[in-house]
């Protein structure tokens, strides 16, 4: 079975007090088996440096007896009516690449949708999920253009608490 087609499976939504939809969770066929046993967080989006943090999350889940990957994709806010037609559509296309190497190395995951920013977000549902540890993508960017156009993967590293893997 071709498990890069598969639709994944709507495993819960998020609300805020206002009643605006502001997160999804996506399990993939098949789910988890244990979402909590060992869980590591993946920050994901299109990029390419996105996918290299993927690759290296894959490699390691395999070498491991047993690993949960939950993948968090953040989406900046949405007005309460566009995150009910959008959030779910534009998240599941910027993620389908990332979606699709794990299905095809036979690794589950469980996909995350969030708003806000970004690396809030990570650590988040990082303490959330009681993660071992985060694996994010970096952008290659130096010190100072870190500083000038911000980097989310500096960002998550300085204000984790938990171990976070880099990948150049």
């Amino acid at each position: 079975m071709n498990l890069t087609h598969v639709t994944p499976t709507l495993a819960g939504t998020e609300h805020d007090s206002d009643g605006r939809l502001v997160g999804l969770v996506y399990d993939s066929t098949p789910p988890l088996p244990a979402a909590e046993t060992n869980p590591w967080l993946v920050a994901v989006d299109s990029s390419d440096n996105a996918l290299r943090a993927v690759t290296h999350a894959a490699r390691e889940a395999a070498a491991m007896n047993a690993c949960a990957l939950h993948l968090v994709h953040v989406q900046h806010w949405l007005s309460k009516e566009a995150a009910e037609v959008e959030l779910a559509h534009r998240a599941l296309e910027t993620t389908a690449r990332a979606r699709a190497m794990l299905d095809t190395a036979g690794l589950p995951w469980r996909l995350h949708v969030v708003m806000g920013d970004p690396a809030e977000r990570i650590i988040e549902r990082s303490v959330q999920l009681g993660a071992t540890g985060i694996i994010i993508g970096s952008r290659g960017l130096n010190v100072v253009e870190s500083l000038l156009f911000g980097s989310v993967a500096y960002k998550v590293m300085h204000l984790s608490s938990m171990p976070v893997t880099v990948v150049p």
